[in-house]
């Protein structure tokens, strides 16, 4: 077992200087998600639990698991006192000062879960022996990406969301396994999926990793499996966990015959493949592929232009498409994608388990093969990725190479990171430069896209004739630093001389 880091004064000055900054933005532009969560404050304060999934007054229904909607009931008993007109459902678009206020406050009240995450995650790292000089620190370091993350900082605090506090349970969840401490760490996820379902993306990793390390709990000489040390106790409390937390959740609307009504919302397949701006995955690159043999095949005479179907997926709408020349893409199609692109992983630690450390490669492979197969995929998603990333790329060098192309492309389209390269070269310097010559040229590109996207787009005879080209460029140019970080991740996966440090 490591020693335990000592956390000093310097946590607590990161973690203060990061809420006042966030405090800045209270009276910054918000998007419609805004609105998205006043409504959801309005309805489980106005109506009945038994109306909260059917209420339709605005466009913004209520599409979170049933946790998350108790956490807004909750929410809902503090904002009455700042505004109560917030919390009518007909006052659509409502956004008074007070209503602001709150809304902004409550984001960064309720990041006290990620900043205690950040902390436990912290004292999980791996030290550098006789480093005085806190900048060297892996812990230092970490607190500094996870705290002062700047995706999270535009995300929920500008355009405005709550993913802090659903990041704080997942790296919450993640230090509990690091610190051996399962059954917590496996009641936190279960937590975390009735917050918000786009946390099954890592749902297999979790799943594997806990049956084979913690349900068998013992190993061969030669690393297999020894079935005969199956606990089923182990395994009745890891079920119990599961079924108790989701019977609390989904049990009222089970109740009132209601099941079928929730998930229709959870999972609303008419949205189409991609979300209205591209997110930076493989599907971006096969929406473009499409485009391109379309116009070949118009200029080349094989195709008639009239025959082709209309090309409304670059036109910047949430809707479902026919592509022009390559095939289709169903639901059902990007499942088995994403299924084929994390069974290497979970196999591994099925095979190969190779500690927490291992489980939580798998994580991020589970979540970087779901946002880049998935179907409706946002472009916030990739913060799942990254988040946890930062863990190992405090303390291998080949992992910190890997999070800087990642978190560079990942959050481009956010927010350019302006400190992390630099913290983490001198954390790993001494051994050449972080980054090979050509993922430098890649990353230097992204200043040539933005050029090109902010100032010679704006003054070209495009700009009315194609408004969507500019998304359309950097979804499809951070995708392939997207990828590259994906097949990257897979190789330092299934290493056979990889050797993580244990706990």
């Amino acid at each position: 077992m490591a020693a335990r880091v000592d956390i000093g004064f310097w946590f607590p000055a990161l973690a203060l200087g990061v809420s006042f900054l966030k405090c800045l933005f209270i009276n910054a532009y918000h998007s419609t998600d805004f609105e998205v969560h006043r409504n959801w404050l309005a309805i489980t304060h106005s109506l009945p639990v038994s109306r909260w999934y059917h209420e339709n007054t605005s466009e913004w229904t209520l599409d979170y698991p049933p946790l998350f909607a108790w956490f807004e009931f909750g929410l809902s008993h503090v904002a009455q006192h700042f505004d109560r007109n917030m919390l009518q459902v007909e006052n659509l678009n409502y956004a008074s000062p007070s209503t602001v206020l709150f809304q902004r406050l409550s984001v960064i009240f309720t990041d006290v879960v990620f900043i205690y995450a950040a902390k436990e995650c912290c004292r999980c790292v791996q030290e550098q022996k006789g480093s005085r000089d806190v900048l060297n620190r892996p812990s230092f370091v970490l607190a500094v990406l996870l705290l002062w993350n700047f995706g999270l900082l535009i995300v929920d605090h500008i355009h405005f969301q709550y993913n802090g506090f659903l990041f704080g349970v997942l790296l919450l969840s993640v230090a509990k396994h690091l610190q051996s401490q399962h059954l917590q760490g496996a009641l936190l996820f279960a937590i975390l999926l009735n917050l918000k379902h786009i946390y099954l993306y890592v749902a297999p990793a979790y799943g594997i990793y806990l049956l084979r390390s913690y349900c068998f709990t013992q190993d061969n000489k030669d690393g297999s499996i020894r079935w005969m040390s199956f606990s089923p106790l182990r395994l009745l409390a890891l079920g119990s966990i599961v079924v108790s937390v989701c019977a609390l959740s989904f049990g009222p609307f089970i109740a009132m015959g209601q099941l079928p009504q929730v998930l229709s919302r959870l999972f609303p397949f008419k949205r189409g493949l991609c979300h209205a701006y591209w997110a930076p995955n493989i599907w971006a690159l096969y929406n473009v592929l499409d485009k391109g043999l379309a116009v070949l095949g118009v200029r080349l005479k094989l195709l008639e232009e009239a025959e082709l179907p209309r090309a409304s997926m670059t036109g910047g709408l949430v809707q479902e498409f026919q592509h022009s020349v390559l095939l289709s893409v169903s639901p059902s199609a990007t499942l088995v994608c994403t299924l084929l692109s994390i069974l290497p992983a979970v196999a591994s630690i099925w095979l190969r388990p190779c500690g927490a450390r291992g489980f939580l490669r798998c994580l991020l492979l589970c979540a970087l093969g779901s946002f880049m197969f998935g179907w409706h995929v946002h472009e916030k998603a990739v913060l799942i990725a990254i988040l946890p990333l930062s863990i190992l790329a405090v303390e291998s060098r080949e992992d910190a190479r890997i999070f800087l192309v990642l978190t560079t492309t990942g959050h481009y389209s956010l927010f350019p990171l302006l400190f992390t390269p630099t913290a983490l070269r001198k954390l790993h310097s001494g051994q050449g430069p972080l980054l090979r010559p050509l993922e430098v040229v890649y990353l230097l590109g992204l200043v040539v896209v933005a050029i090109a996207c902010e100032v010679v787009f704006p003054l070209s005879p495009w700009q009315q004739r194609l408004p969507f080209l500019p998304l359309l460029a950097t979804s499809v140019y951070c995708s392939v630093g997207v990828c590259y970080s994906f097949l990257r991740l897979y190789v330092r996966l299934l290493q056979r001389d990889d050797k993580p440090k244990q706990l």
